[in-house]
């Protein structure tokens, strides 16, 4: 019983749930299909007419995220055609129709089912989703994107109807004890994010400004401020985050001089990133991340310091975009690609028994392994234990934070939670390191005592 197992090792279990959209062989989209137009098989997804003399056009002009049209058009069981069926992502991702009380009802009925099991909470998936304007509007300038900005038109991003379904519910969560839910919710700015965690709204959001934010001193003393003061203000905890599955690995940004765009992808024919150069920045920034207080997610593999597959070749891509953009962008398959365990674990290093995963990994993976890092001094491995073992010791997620300046210069930002002082060296030349008891450094080892080299981070304990 994984429920069980789990709670044996002091982990616990979130169900990742995915309400704005199915998958076009769940039994209901299946029905759907099969049903005639203005059925109420049909009423749970959205199917309109398409436009043209034959309803041979799009009911509307909007875009996939993946690339291309959000519409895909259906056959009758004659063979003639039929409806459209709006799909945000992957025409194999039918949207649910939010203004179907029977959606609503669905997805009550879902989270009861795994809160009885005894989950402890939720992620919800495209949180910002589901709601649609009324009437399906055209977009003045049509675009592919997750991003709910204010810069932008979205009738299918951030609509005010999302926080009814929220608020209900949050409701059926307060039922439980000790569970959580978490949004998946791309809003920026901050200010709009902070409205989705409000008292009766979902717990947590990911705080996708400050994965956004890049190593650099004036950002990160921006966006924590920000994160710091809008989530504060609805009582809600800040969250931070470097690293996810849509987006490249935080070592392979911070090994490039500029980052493409979200769900681009790094491939083959791109610029390559400088291992050497992002891992250093990356394991100086999660030292940085995981100083903060609230709470921080770590997305798998970047406790190795594994980097984006940048050499996939395409015959072994999954990611839509690649597929729907025809190769031209590449997707995010790069940051999804299975864990190395065993340096000489065979095929897919330790992470299969029989060799074979949903994606093969590069030959370089190999230095990466769990096998390699486990017990080495100065390995990532090693580091983000200890990272996660002093910030529980010192109680940083419910801690007191304020920026402290008196340890800070041009090219460095320090910060004191309780009584752990965290400082980040940005700039390209070593600097002194404040009195105080060691805790941690990012640096493999300290070759001049006292001395913090370029992105490099250390604890000091006040």
């Amino acid at each position: 019983d994984l429920l069980a197992k789990a709670k044996s090792l002091d982990l616990k279990i979130i169900v990742d749930l995915v309400p704005n959209h199915s998958s076009e062989e769940h039994e209901l989209f299946k029905a759907a299909l099969s049903a005639a137009p203005g059925s109420k098989e049909r009423e749970m997804y959205i199917f309109r007419d398409g436009n043209g003399a034959n309803g041979e056009l799009p009911p509307n002009n909007w875009e996939s995220v993946f690339g291309g049209n959000a519409w895909t058009r259906t056959t009758n069981s004659d063979g003639s055609p039929g409806q459209w069926y709006l799909h945000i992502f992957d025409s194999s991702q039918p949207d649910f129709n939010w203004e179907n009380p029977k959606v609503h009802a669905l997805f009550e009925d879902v989270l009861r089912f795994w809160l009885d099991k005894g989950v402890a909470g939720f992620r919800i998936d495209v949180a910002h989703g589901m709601v649609k304007a009324k009437g399906l509007p055209d977009i003045q300038t049509p675009v592919s994107q997750t991003v709910d900005d204010e810069e932008t038109e979205h009738p299918f991003w951030g609509q005010e109807g999302i926080h009814e379904i929220i608020r209900s519910w949050r409701k059926i969560v307060d039922e439980y004890d000790d569970r959580v839910m978490c949004a998946e919710a791309w809003v920026l700015p901050l200010s709009r994010m902070a409205k989705w965690v409000r008292p009766d709204e979902y717990h947590q959001t990911f705080n996708f400004g400050y994965l956004e934010t890049g190593w650099n001193k004036a950002g990160l003393m921006k966006v924590i401020t920000d994160s710091l003061t809008e989530f504060g203000k609805v009582g809600a905890p800040s969250t931070w985050v470097l690293s996810n599955h849509d987006v490249i690995r935080h070592v392979s940004r911070y090994g490039l001089p500029g980052v493409p765009p979200q769900g681009d992808g790094i491939g083959p024919n791109s610029e390559q990133p400088d291992e050497a150069v992002g891992l250093r920045k990356g394991r100086a920034a999660t030292a940085f991340m995981l100083g903060l207080p609230g709470s921080s997610y770590l997305f798998q593999g970047e406790e190795l310091g594994l980097p984006e597959h940048t050499t996939l070749d395409g015959k072994y891509r999954e990611d839509p975009t690649w597929f729907r953009t025809k190769g031209q962008r590449v997707g995010r398959d790069g940051c999804r690609v299975p864990l190395p365990w065993e340096a000489n674990g065979g095929a897919s290093r330790g992470f299969s028994s029989t060799g074979k995963s949903w994606l093969p990994q590069p030959d370089s993976y190999a230095r990466y392994a769990r096998d390699l890092q486990e017990g080495v001094a100065g390995s990532t491995l090693e580091l983000y234990k200890r990272l996660i073992k002093l910030r529980k010791e010192h109680s940083l997620g419910s801690g007191e934070f304020r920026f402290a300046p008196e340890h800070s210069s041009d090219s460095t930002l320090a910060y004191i939670n309780n009584d752990v002082l965290v400082l980040s060296n940005f700039g390209p030349d070593s600097v002194n390191v404040p009195a105080g008891q060691l805790l941690v450094t990012t640096q493999h080892d300290l070759t001049i005592e006292g001395v913090l080299e370029h992105d490099q981070t250390v604890w000091l304990k006040l």
